[in-house]
C-alpha cells in the first residue's frame, strides 16, 4: 500500500467564536490528517483561552507575519472580520500555505484579483468557507440536477430570512461597508445563494432591489433579486435580517420535480424533499431518495474536501474562478439595486465603480468620507 499522506500543519489566524465552534471541531474530526501547531489573535487573553481549549503545543502569536516566518504552516484558518481577510490571506499565500476563510474572502472583486494574483505567484490555493455544499444532501441534490434526472431547472427560490436586533449590530466593524463588505447580501445570505449556484450553475443576468428598512447602518439590511441563469431557469432570491420566524431554504421547480431544503444554520439528508410530477412514474423516483450515508454540511466536510485538494496537489473546491462566480453576484445584485438597471454576468471589471467596492460610491449608499 503507498503510504499515507503527511499530516499537514495548520494555524489559525483569529480564535473567536467561529474558529472555536466551528474550525476547531472540524481539526478535531480530521486529526488524523492535520496537526494544529499556531494560533494568531491580538486578544492575548482570548488567545491563551484558545491555546487552552484546543491543548497540545499549540504556539501563540499575536502577528500573522510573526507567526508566518516562525511556524511555515502548511495550511492557514482565517475566522478575523472581512476587512482582514485579503492582507491575511495574501500574506499566508506568499509564505507558501493555502487558506481557508471565512465568508466573504474579500470585501470587493478587485480584492479577490488581488488574491488571485497572490494565488498564481505563489502555486498555493485560497478556498473560501462555503460549508453548505458539502452535506450528503446537497451532493446527492447537485448529482440529480446535473444528470438530468429531475428534468431540465426552470424556476427556484432562496430565501435567506434571519433576525438579527441592535445588539449585533453595535460590534463595530458590523454594518460598515470597509469592515464587513455589506449587509445581509454579503455577511448572511451568501451561504444560501453559493448554493443555488452551485446547484444551477451560471446566471447571465440580475435585476434587484435593496433597502434599510429597520437598522441604522451603512449598508443594506434587506435585499431582493431576480436572476436568469443560463439554462433558462429564473428564481428569486431574498436576503434579510428583518425576519422574526428565521429559515433558510432553497426550492428548485424542475421539469419532472421540485426538489426544496429548509433549514436554518446547517442541514442534514432530512432536510431536503422531493417532490415528483404528476407524469412522473414511482419506479423512477427510488433513485431520489437520499443517500444512506447521512454528512451533515459544515466546516468539517468542507475541511476534509480541502484536505483531499491537497493530498492530490490540485486546486481545491470554493477556490479560484468558482469562488470569485459567487462574489460576482453578489456585487451585481448590489449594482443592480442601487442603479436600478439589469448586470449582466461579466460586466463588472476594472474601471466599474462596483469592482473595487460593494457600494460602487453610489451617492445614497457609499459611506460619508467615500462619497
Amino acid at each position: 500500500m503507498p503510504p499515507l499522506p503527511a499530516r499537514r500543519r495548520v494555524a489559525v489566524v483569529g480564535t473567536g467564536a467561529i474558529v472555536s465552534g466551528s474550525h476547531l471541531p472540524a481539526l478535531r474530526a480530521h486529526a488524523d490528517r492535520t496537526e494544529l501547531v499556531a494560533a494568531v489573535d491580538v486578544d492575548q487573553d482570548r488567545l491563551d483561552q484558545f491555546r487552552e481549549l484546543a491543548g497540545g503545543e499549540v504556539a501563540g502569536h499575536t502577528s500573522v507575519d510573526a507567526m508566518l516566518e516562525a511556524v511555515r504552516p502548511d495550511l492557514v484558518l482565517i475566522g478575523t472580520p472581512p476587512s482582514l481577510h485579503r492582507e491575511q490571506t495574501v500574506a499566508a499565500l506568499k509564505a507558501g500555505a493555502w487558506v481557508l476563510c471565512e465568508k466573504p474572502l474579500t470585501l470587493s472583486l478587485a480584492e479577490y484579483d488581488e488574491i488571485a494574483a497572490a494565488e498564481e505567484a505563489s502555486g498555493a490555493y485560497a478556498s473560501v468557507v462555503f460549508q453548505h455544499r458539502y452535506g450528503s444532501g446537497a451532493v446527492h441534490a447537485g448529482e440529480l440536477i446535473a444528470s438530468g434526472e429531475l428534468g431540465a431547472p426552470l424556476v427556484a427560490h432562496c430565501q435567506t430570512t434571519w433576525h438579527r436586533d441592535a445588539a449585533y449590530y453595535a460590534v463595530p466593524w458590523r454594518g460598515k461597508w470597509s469592515t464587513e463588505g455589506g449587509g445581509p447580501t454579503m455577511g448572511h445570505g451568501i451561504h444560501q445563494y453559493d448554493l443555488l449556484l452551485h446547484l444551477l450553475g451560471p446566471w447571465t443576468e440580475v435585476r434587484a432591489m435593496a433597502a434599510r428598512l429597520v437598522h441604522d447602518t451603512e449598508s443594506e439590511d434587506v435585499s431582493t433579486a431576480l436572476v436568469r441563469f443560463a439554462n433558462g431557469a429564473l428564481a428569486t432570491v431574498v436576503n434579510s435580517v428583518l425576519s422574526p420566524d428565521e429559515v433558510s431554504r432553497i426550492r428548485i421547480d424542475c421539469a419532472d420535480a421540485t426538489v426544496e431544503l429548509t433549514h436554518l444554520y446547517g442541514h442534514r439528508n432530512d432536510d431536503w424533499v422531493y417532490t415528483p410530477a404528476p407524469h412522473v412514474a414511482s419506479e423512477r423516483t427510488a433513485a431520489w431518495r437520499t443517500p444512506a450515508a447521512d454528512v451533515p454540511s459544515s466546516h468539517t466536510a468542507q475541511l476534509g474536501a480541502l484536505l483531499d485538494a491537497y493530498d492530490n496537489g490540485v486546486r481545491p473546491p470554493n477556490s479560484g474562478p468558482e469562488a470569485r462566480a459567487t462574489l460576482e453576484f453578489a456585487a451585481a445584485l448590489y449594482k443592480a439595486a442601487f442603479t436600478g438597471g439589469p448586470v449582466h454576468a461579466g460586466e463588472i471589471g476594472p474601471g466599474d465603480p462596483f469592482y473595487p467596492s460593494m457600494h460602487g460610491e453610489h451617492p445614497d449608499w457609499a459611506p460619508k468620507e467615500s462619497a
